[in-house]
């Protein structure tokens, strides 16, 4: 199995496993030693891998560093892990910082076990940078990372290319960052630019127009990110030439959960059908398209079916109820959209409005690449029946 697949495969398996972890230890066995084990290195050979190495920090001695990983015969990479789902802190920075500067290794992890945060020393040489120059999130996972962090391999293993990329790669991320929050809610300086751009010279930026102007780039940036995923429909359609558009048929699944909704529209929003009371709306609709633009490249289309109910909009993998990728919830005066991790437990987002949907590419990418696998295909009837699909309590 190559590097990609076995990070993919990680990432498959630690949603399911995080919930179970309750020690470093078992954090350790669970997630940290088969990541590093991806990267090809054998997490049982000490002359690979370096269980507890020893780093004395100047009078502090037997401090140790959870793994140190050799690559030429020097150590080239450490490793501190936490426990899941512990934040890591600025105390564990500090810990990290330490090790690092008694070590020739010019690559340092932080880690608990689900997020992967990789420093060097690119602001000050022999010092560990304060911020990662890499975080790798095996929960909600990005192909776009994986070309970076595959030079960190022990067959293709080349520092040079990965730090001469490396301060690429922390510019970027931090600007991804900025340009997220801005489309959220853009602040004042933001709003200028555009002010400025498309006002006359001389126009003030009076509080009117600053109120104005807000609301509108707002509006804009929204209406941008719908057009992009437009564009990604219009390819992911063209991929099913002469292909009916899928049918809508209730949900046969009488295990699911019922809901309850104390701000759920009046009935009229889901009825009007004389033998099942079902409407499909052109919202829900649009939000079937705007999933399948963001999986078409992590599932063939044709196995990708809806079911509308009462309750929610389902969208299916092989028209499966066992196979859930995401649930609408529309028929509500609030609008939510049911995640599925892949032991099929769903957590509910709210969003404003479909374009809401894209913040979520990485979890349904993921969700959809698992039904790709002949696994996800399920056993027994018995087997299937005791995965049926669960909801989470709490609505996010």
């Amino acid at each position: 199995m190559q590097f990609l697949e076995k990070i993919k495969s990680l990432a498959e398996r630690a949603p399911a496993l995080v919930q179970h972890l309750e020690t470093e230890e078992a954090t350790k066995n669970a997630l940290v030693m088969p990541f590093i084990a991806a990267l090809g290195y054998d997490v049982f050979n000490p002359q690979e891998v370096i269980p507890e190495f020893t780093a004395d920090v100047g009078i502090k001695k037997g401090e140790k560093v959870d793994y140190a990983i050799k690559n030429g015969g020097n150590i080239a990479i450490i490793v501190e892990a936490k426990k899941a789902g512990v934040d890591l802190t600025k105390e564990n920075h500090g810990q990290l910082l330490r090790y690092f500067a008694v070590t020739h290794a010019r690559i340092a992890v932080l880690t608990n076990g689900t997020m992967f945060q990789f420093f060097s020393d690119l602001d000050e040489p022999n010092k560990m940078d304060k911020s990662p120059f890499l975080t790798l999130n095996l929960l909600s996972l990005r192909d776009d990372l994986l070309p970076e962090l595959s030079k960190l391999t022990k067959d293709n293993y080349d520092l040079d290319e990965m730090l001469s990329r490396a301060n690429e790669v922390k510019y970027r991320e931090a600007i991804r960052a900025i340009v997220a929050a801005q489309f959220d809610a853009p602040d004042e300086e933001f709003v200028k630019f555009f002010f400025r751009a498309v006002k006359p010279k001389g126009s003030n930026y009076s509080p009117s127009a600053k109120e104005l102007f807000t609301r509108l780039v707002e509006e804009a940036c929204k209406q941008y990110i719908a057009d992009r995923v437009q564009i990604r429909l219009r390819s992911a359609l063209a991929q099913e030439e002469g292909s009916e558009p899928p049918q809508m048929q209730p949900a046969q699944d009488a295990s699911a959960p019922a809901e309850s909704a104390p701000d759920a529209a009046p009935d009229e929003s889901v009825g009007g059908d004389e033998d099942n009371g079902v409407v499909t709306t052109d919202e829900e609709l649009q939000g079937s398209r705007v999933v399948r633009a963001i999986i078409c490249d992590s599932i063939p289309l044709e196995r990708v079916a809806d079911r509308d109910t009462k309750s929610y909009f389902g969208i299916l993998a092989d028209d499966n109820n066992r196979k859930p990728i995401c649930r609408l919830h529309f028929n509500r005066k609030k609008k939510y959209i049911g995640i599925f991790d892949t032991a099929k437990n769903e957590t509910r987002h709210e969003i404003d409005d479909v374009v809401g949907i894209y913040k979520f590419a990485n979890e349904l990418r993921a969700i959809a690449e698992h039904y790709t696998s002949d696994a996800s295909d399920g056993g027994s009837p018995q087997s299937q029946q005791a995965s049926e699909p669960t909801t989470q309590a709490n609505e996010v």
